[in-house]
């Protein structure tokens, strides 16, 4: 697209940068696309309604460190979590670093702007679902009806696979292979990027249930594999629609497992996967893998959790005995004068 704002204007290349690179060139995925829009768009409403400056003057330079610095506080107190203000940070940095790469003469401020701190993130541990029986029971509570078997599909897939709300949505009927030796599914995860994701035995016969159900003619392979009906029109269901759906079936057995999250969403049922997967000694490659985590550090921070029962267990690898009595033999010192310790510590 033909700029219409001059090269050294701020948003002279953001037209570009949604439209052009993120979708096609970087193969972000469209919600990206969307959020790098919104945190541009906040941006641009803080310059003019806070600052009152026009997107027609506010140029490459005008983005300082003090500059984004105020930026990231004026966000801390419209009282955005430190997550949120981190991302709105990133969008401006992300956005810089691609200008640079336009024109050179701009990287000197990209890189200025590059030490701003961000809000440090309190470290919190990320729940699971660490009884089995609940585990089980949440699975297992829709009723077996031709809802409850559409529900019950739901969750035994996203905890199943591990595989994400949005990958799940994403799924047609032909990427569904449970009739072979090895069920799989493939996936389409972030970036448009496939990957295969394994099936376990035990889920198939509910998998070619909820296909001869919803599925009868298994004919039109390109159609959405879990879908809803409006108004006559079939339609890939929302993710919003999905998050009811656990949490309604999470509510049912708070009552009889009460240790249960207040709050049961999708991605849980995903990381309480991945997590058991990892205790059970699955690689930690292996789980990147299947995940579909680009970096490994991903599925190492989010997913390399260790029970209470395994921190216990190495903790007791090695100990002693009330009884035992440790003694240390009298060891002769490696120096015979304070001129010689001196030489070992590489003094004089």
């Amino acid at each position: 697209m033909k700029n219409v704002l001059k090269d050294d204007k701020f948003f002279s290349m953001t037209w570009d940068y949604l439209n052009v690179y993120l979708p096609s060139q970087h193969q972000n995925s469209p919600r990206t696309a969307e959020s790098y829009g919104d945190g541009l768009t906040i941006f641009r409403r803080y310059l003019t309604d806070i600052r009152g400056r026009t997107i027609a003057e506010f140029r490459f330079a005008d983005v300082t460190y003090d500059f984004l610095l105020d930026y990231r506080l004026f966000l801390e107190n419209q009282g955005y979590k430190p997550r949120t203000v981190n991302q709105r940070l990133a969008v401006i940095m992300a956005y810089m670093r691609y200008a640079a790469s336009r024109k050179i003469e701009l990287t000197q401020l990209y890189l200025n702007i590059s030490d701003v701190p961000y809000v440090t993130v309190p470290a919190r541990i990320r729940e699971i679902i660490e009884d089995r029986n609940t585990l089980e029971s949440l699975l297992s509570a829709p009723k077996p009806s031709v809802k409850g078997i559409r529900d019950q599909i739901i969750l035994v897939i996203l905890y199943d696979t591990a595989m994400r709300v949005e990958e799940l949505i994403n799924l047609d009927l032909s990427d569904i292979c449970v009739s072979v030796d090895e069920p799989y599914i493939r996936v389409r995860g972030k970036g448009d990027k496939e990957r295969f994701t394994v099936v376990s035995r035990q889920s198939v016969p509910l998998i070619l249930q909820y296909i001869s159900i919803y599925h009868p003619d298994q004919r039109k392979r390109s159609v959405p594999f879990v879908y809803t009906v409006i108004k006559g029109r079939t339609g890939r269901m929302s993710e919003r629609n999905i998050e009811r759906i656990v949490q309604k079936y999470a509510d049912q057995i708070r009552s009889k497992y009460p240790a249960l999250p207040e709050k049961v969403y999708p991605h849980m049922l995903r990381r309480t996967r991945a997590t058991g997967w990892y205790r059970d000694g699955v690689p930690i490659e292996t789980i990147a893998v299947i995940l579909g985590h680009a970096d490994i550090k991903t599925t190492r921070k989010s997913y390399a959790s260790p029970s209470v029962e395994m921190l216990r267990r190495q903790l007791n690898t090695g100990q002693c005995d009330n009884n035992t009595v440790i003694t240390v033999d009298d060891e002769k010192p490696m120096w015979e004068n304070d001129q010689e310790l001196a030489k070992l510590c590489g003094i004089r």
